[in-house]
C-alpha cells in the first residue's frame, strides 16, 4: 500500500518544481505597457524611461502601446480589459480613477474594482506658462492684469476633460479673477504648438512636458505649483510666492495591471520598479525632464489613492467642471 501510494505520488511531486519553475521564469516574452496619451507628452516620455529600466532588469523587453483619448479612459479600459496573465501593464494617471468619475456620467471600467495596484510611478508638477511671443506678462500678477483686461479673449490649453491640467488652469482661472475659456487637446504634443501659435494664451501643464521650451526662452513659465520650487527652475516662483496661496497640484502617475494578475507578478515589477529609482543619477535625470521619482509597494500605492480620493473630489467641486 505504501509503495503504491509513494508511486500515485510521484506525478505530483514531480510537477511541484515544475509550477514553482513557471513562475520563476516570468517573463518569458515581452510585455506590453500601455499608456493612454500620445507620443512625445510627459507621460509616454516617463513610461519609456520606467520600461526601459524594465526591460535592463528583468531581461524581456516592455513594450509600450499607446491608445489614447477620452481623458485617458480608452487606455485605463485597454488595461482593465486585458488578459490578467502578466503580460500587460499599464501607466495610469490618478485623475482616471480619482477624478473622472467625478466628470463622466459613466465610465468604461470601474477604477476601484478592475485593477490590481502595482506601484506610484513618480509625480509631474504643474507649472503656469505663457508664449513669450504673445503674452507680455512677466509675473503672474501681470498676467492675470492682463487677462482681465481682455475678457472673452482668453483661453487655456489641457490634454482632455478632468485632467489635472484643466482643473489646474481653470482654478488658477478662478482664484485670480480671470475669464477663461477651455480647449481640450490630446496631449502636451499639441498643447505646446497652440500655444506657441497664440491660438490659446496659457496652460497650467505638467513641467515635464514644457522644461525644453521652457530653457529655449520660447515659452516663459510664471508658477509652479509646487509648496517649495523645482530644484532645476530656481528662478521660477511657487504659485503662492506669485500670489496664490495653497495652489499645489502635483499630478501623479502609477503602474497597474489588469485584476486577477498574478501576485507574484506584481510584487515583482514593484520590487523592481522601486529598486531602479534609487539610482541618484536616474532621479537626476527624471527631474531634469521635469518630474521625480516616488515608487511603492502595492498597499502603499492604494493608500495614497483613499488618501487623495476627498481632495482631487474638492478640487472638481472648485473647478466648476461638470459631468459630461
Amino acid at each position: 500500500m505504501l509503495h503504491r501510494r509513494a508511486l500515485l505520488g510521484a506525478p505530483m511531486l514531480a510537477a511541484l518544481p515544475v509550477m514553482g519553475q513557471a513562475q520563476e521564469s516570468w517573463p518569458n516574452r515581452p510585455v506590453r505597457v500601455i499608456v493612454g496619451f500620445p507620443p512625445g507628452g510627459s507621460l509616454d516620455v516617463m513610461t519609456r524611461l520606467a520600461a526601459e529600466q524594465m526591460t535592463q532588469r528583468l531581461g524581456q523587453p516592455f513594450v509600450v502601446e499607446t491608445r489614447t483619448g477620452a481623458s485617458g479612459n480608452i487606455g485605463a479600459e485597454a488595461l482593465a480589459r486585458a488578459a490578467p496573465d502578466g503580460y500587460t501593464i499599464g501607466t495610469v494617471s490618478m485623475h482616471n480613477l480619482l477624478i473622472n468619475p467625478h466628470l463622466f456620467r459613466t465610465l468604461p471600467y470601474d477604477p476601484e474594482r478592475d485593477f490590481a495596484w502595482i506601484s506610484a510611478m513618480w509625480d509631474l508638477p504643474n507649472v503656469a506658462v505663457v508664449a513669450a511671443q504673445h503674452v507680455p506678462a512677466q509675473t503672474l500678477q501681470e498676467f492675470a492684469a492682463w487677462a482681465k483686461a481682455r475678457p472673452g479673449k482668453i483661453s487655456f490649453g489641457s490634454s482632455g476633460v478632468g485632467t489635472t491640467i484643466h482643473l489646474s488652469g481653470a482654478y488658477l482661472a478662478g482664484r485670480a479673477g480671470f475669464e477663461a475659456q477651455h480647449v481640450s487637446f490630446r496631449g502636451g504634443a499639441q498643447t505646446i504648438p497652440a500655444l506657441l501659435s497664440g491660438d490659446i494664451q496659457y496652460a497650467v501643464d505638467n513641467l515635464a512636458s514644457y522644461v525644453g521650451v521652457i530653457q529655449e526662452g520660447r515659452m516663459r513659465a510664471l508658477a509652479v505649483a509646487l509648496p517649495q520650487r523645482w530644484p532645476t527652475l530656481p528662478q521660477v516662483p511657487t504659485m503662492t510666492e506669485a500670489g496664490i496661496p495653497g495652489f499645489e497640484v502635483s499630478p501623479w502617475h502609477l503602474w497597474a495591471a489588469p485584476r486577477g494578475t498574478p501576485r507574484a507578478v506584481v510584487d515583482r515589477i514593484s520590487v523592481e520598479v522601486r529598486a531602479a529609482w534609487t539610482d541618484p543619477a536616474l532621479q537626476q535625470r527624471a527631474l531634469t525632464m521635469g518630474a521625480r521619482l516616488t515608487g511603492s509597494t502595492p498597499e502603499g500605492l492604494a493608500e495614497r489613492l483613499a488618501r487623495e480620493k476627498p481632495i482631487w473630489a474638492e478640487m472638481v467641486k472648485v473647478s466648476g467642471a461638470q459631468p459630461e
